[in-house]
């Protein structure tokens, strides 16, 4: 008997061993992703774009450019059609190892901050080595890496090391350096302050030299009204803290004058995050932030300095209740990118600068000038819209008697011409296709060079082209060729232009054109050995129609790499629902944690547009779904998987899942409660589920605000939306809500409130919270992605790993 019970427990334990190392087996869906980690990634691809540093003399470049075989520095010479290495790496790798007593081997070089200098010769870099520098006696400073400067000929490859005096000088961020090169202005403690070259040049040697002479400019800068930049973009720093910082602002070319607009954030409400992992102890974070149909909005005030007399002048501006201004600037020269300084100078002459004035609801724009000695602005172009409108840049022609404007007035972007007063001279662009931005004009040739897309027949419509115009509209001409996404860089003297060319179903390649859009030579294709070598595969390209049965959609079909057509396979959508840009990549683009990255653990990813969701089609498409923020991408997202489960069987209709971040986090609970049969899970990250307490501009803007002016002319604003903790009662499929705990971009309390709500409706659910993380989830974006991996695979194939560990990154 005893036998008999020693024999049960002993193959009972079997048993029981065996299910748990059963319950242990990877799958092999986690295999597959596992291969295609950041980590992993980032030894298989390299560089995907050229990026062109045109010297400051002539037309050629250099850039910088990776493969599997290293890094690679090129100098390219249009003129003469060549492209030859900056360096000998084997030789330089020689020289540094010499210099810096550490071991460097060619495909191995640690070039930091290189430079061509005015010459179009010379050539400057850094080499950090493994030895520490320690402080100088009574310096707190921890200990720092020696850092080697050299100089290098490029004719005649000659290298020389430079003395610690002889190196670049230190590059200051806060100051803001006149035309002339002689004045520098910058902000501390709240105000607008200017200091000489001289004086410039000792704080880049030491800060705190008590040599250097400040004239402090004004003396009425506060906590919340005053000048400077903060460090972080959503004010959780004070300006007041003795600290120079830049300032917002933009010189006259002649140097004489300095403008600037300040804003006054006193009434603004304040918000909050707390920390729970800062050290020692968890820390309150404090920032202003408004939120839509609040009247606690900031104020802005216009200020222009006379440089000469250290004089200010507040201007007239003031058209409508919490207006907001834009100063125009004049474009950057390419030959500027590593000179020591650009100065920021405004867009006009010497005496008269340009800027835009927008009503809180943006159904109202001027584009103003302004003329030193007046007191107020003046409005030469006024547009009217009854939904909200976008804005481009200006530009200047005729030394300021001329300006081209870009406007949406006719339902598609476009450029017009005007006199400096105003009016109209003529249209310069016209059709059913979209103008993106101006990149260039010649003004010798009043020839403009400008970024458009939708206008080439049987392409998609988002691919972007180069093409040129004269001012007074005749002789249009597409500059780059082919079914693909262009981006483009031109040179000053708009001779030559770099162009970076892909899709996402094809390896990026570089070309060299001339104005003409004759290709000059090709310049580099990226390396995808390693990739291809690990088995990655393109996605794929497709067009549904949108609910209405009419809108063509454009999307991206996203598969595993080790696909099988006689499987059938859970489809998720990847989705944003805009209005600003949509989810879908249109040039080639590095694997995301959330479609490539997601398809690898046996999932068909997709992402496609959506009616209201991009700028870069119609005005109609683009404001379809103000007034209706939450609901309005649904159907055609519903309509575009139902498309393809109907055009490909491998995609089960009964397995569809849905995913989004920030307002695809938004739009994934919104879809999985509307939908509630049709959706089966989601995975909803930062979502502005209640947008009644996400930040004004955005909510107001895309889904609008009524303004509402009283018999007594005071003017309110009504705000009112669809929220998600609404609609979660609908739910039935299964839904994981994530959001990093210090966002201060969409604030948390917007997925508390969803959690509120389901708890409420006795709902179950998934909560991810990443603790120490804003709005992009920083260095927790692996982990997230493999616990997205673990909830799609749960609940859209039924199996999931349940190992404690993650795979390893």
């Amino acid at each position: 008997m005893r036998k008999s019970i020693f024999s049960v427990l002993f193959w009972g334990g079997m048993c029981l061993c065996a299910t748990a190392l059963s319950a242990q087996e990877r799958l092999p869906e986690y295999l597959q992703a596992e291969k295609f980690t950041q980590s992993k990634l980032n030894t298989m691809l390299f560089s995907t774009t050229v990026d062109p540093h045109w010297f400051q003399q002539g037309n050629s470049f250099w850039f910088e450019y990776k493969t599997s075989e290293g890094t690679f520095w090129f100098v390219v010479d249009p003129n003469s059609r060549t492209k030859k290495q900056l360096f000998d790496r084997d030789e330089l790798a020689s020289q540094l190892t010499e210099i810096v007593h550490d071991p460097f081997e060619a495909r191995h070089l640690p070039i930091r901050n290189l430079k061509a200098k005015e010459d179009g010769r010379t050539f400057t870099f850094e080499v950090e080595s493994s030895q520490e520098v320690k402080p100088a006696k009574g310096e707190k400073k921890k200990p720092e890496k020696k850092v080697f400067y050299f100089s290098y000929d490029y004719p005649t490859r000659k290298l020389t090391q430079l003395t610690e005096e002889a190196k670049e000088p230190k590059k200051l961020s806060w100051a803001s350096v006149s035309p002339d090169g002689k004045t520098v202005v910058y902000a501390k403690d709240c105000n607008l302050f200017r200091m000489s070259m001289e004086d410039y040049r000792k704080a880049q040697k030491d800060e705190k030299d008590s040599t250097i002479v400040e004239i402090q400019l004004t003396k009425d800068g506060t906590e919340h009204f005053g000048y400077g930049i903060p460090y972080s973009i959503l004010n959780t720093d004070t300006l007041c803290n003795g600290k120079r910082r830049g300032v917002w602002g933009y010189w006259s070319p002649d140097s004489k004058h300095f403008v600037t607009i300040v804003s006054d954030d006193r009434k603004v409400k304040d918000l909050w995050v707390i920390n729970s992992v800062a050290q020692p102890r968890p820390t309150l974070e404090t920032y202003r932030y408004q939120m839509p149909g609040e009247m606690e909005a900031p104020e802005e005030h216009l200020y222009v300095f006379d440089m000469v007399n250290n004089t200010r002048q507040e201007i007239k501006v003031s058209a409508w209740k919490n207006q907001s201004l834009g100063l125009e600037a004049r474009p950057y020269e390419q030959k500027q990118r590593d000179a020591e300084f650009i100065s920021p100078v405004w867009q006009g002459d010497n005496t008269r600068f340009f800027l835009t004035r927008s009503s809180r609801d943006l159904h109202r724009i001027d584009v103003c000038t302004y003329t030193i000695g007046q007191d107020s602005i003046v409005p030469v172009v006024k547009e009217r819209m009854n939904t909200y409108q976008e804005t481009r840049p200006i530009y200047v022609l005729n030394g300021g008697k001329e300006f081209v404007q870009w406007s949406e007035r006719d339902g598609w972007a476009h450029l017009y011409l005007y006199d400096d007063r105003g009016n109209l001279k003529n249209r310069i662009t016209k059709g059913p296709w979209h103008v993106e931005r101006v990149v260039k004009i010649d003004e010798a040739t009043r020839t403009i060079y400008f970024v458009a897309n939708g206008r080439e027949n049987g392409e998609n419509p988002y691919y972007e082209h180069l093409y040129k115009v004269n001012a007074d509209g005749s002789s249009l001409k597409q500059l780059t060729k082919g079914d693909f996404f262009h981006q483009v860089e031109v040179d000053d003297d708009a001779r030559f232009i770099v162009d970076n060319y892909s899709r996402v179903n094809t390896v990026p390649c570089a070309d060299l054109i001339d104005r003409n859009g004759n290709k000059v030579m090709t310049i580099q294709e990226s390396d995808f050995s390693q990739l291809k070598a690990a088995g990655y595969q393109f996605p794929e390209l497709f067009t549904v129609k949108a609910a209405d049965g009419v809108t063509d959609l454009y999307g991206v079909m996203y598969k595993p790499y080790d696909f099988d057509s006689t499987k059938v396979y859970p489809i998720i959508d990847y989705v944003y629902p805009g209005p600003q840009v949509e989810a879908v990549y249109y040039p080639f683009t590095r694997m995301s944690v959330r479609t490539d990255r997601l398809a690898q653990a046996g999932f068909i990813v997709i992402s496609v547009g959506q009616r209201g969701g991009h700028p870069s089609r119609s005005k109609w498409y683009h404001n379809y779904g103000y007034g209706n923020m939450r609901d309005y991408p649904l159907a055609d997202h519903k309509a575009a998987v139902e498309q393809l489960a109907a055009r490909y069987k491998f995609i089960d209709i009964d397995r569809v899942g849905i995913h989004g971040h920030s307002g695809g986090g938004f739009m994934s609970t919104a879809a999985i409660c509307q939908y509630p049969d049709f959706y089966k899970a989601a995975v909803s990250c930062a979502g502005n589920h209640d947008n009644r307490i996400y930040n004004r501009w955005w909510s107001e803007t895309h889904h609008g605000v009524k303004e509402e002016i009283s018999e007594k002319g005071d003017t309110t604003f009504a705000y009112k939306i669809a929220t998600n903790p609404e609609i979660v009662k609908q739910l039935k499929g299964h839904l994981m809500l994530v959001h990093g705990d210090i966002d201060n971009n969409v604030h948390p309390a917007n997925t508390i409130r969803v959690v509120d709500a389901l708890i409420r409706a006795n709902k179950r659910f998934d909560m991810l919270l990443l603790p120490g993380q804003r709005h992009g989830f920083g260095d927790m974006n692996e982990y997230f992605y493999w616990r997205l991996v673990d909830f799609f695979s749960e609940h859209l194939k039924g199996k999931s790993e349940t190992l404690v560990d993650i795979p390893q990154r």
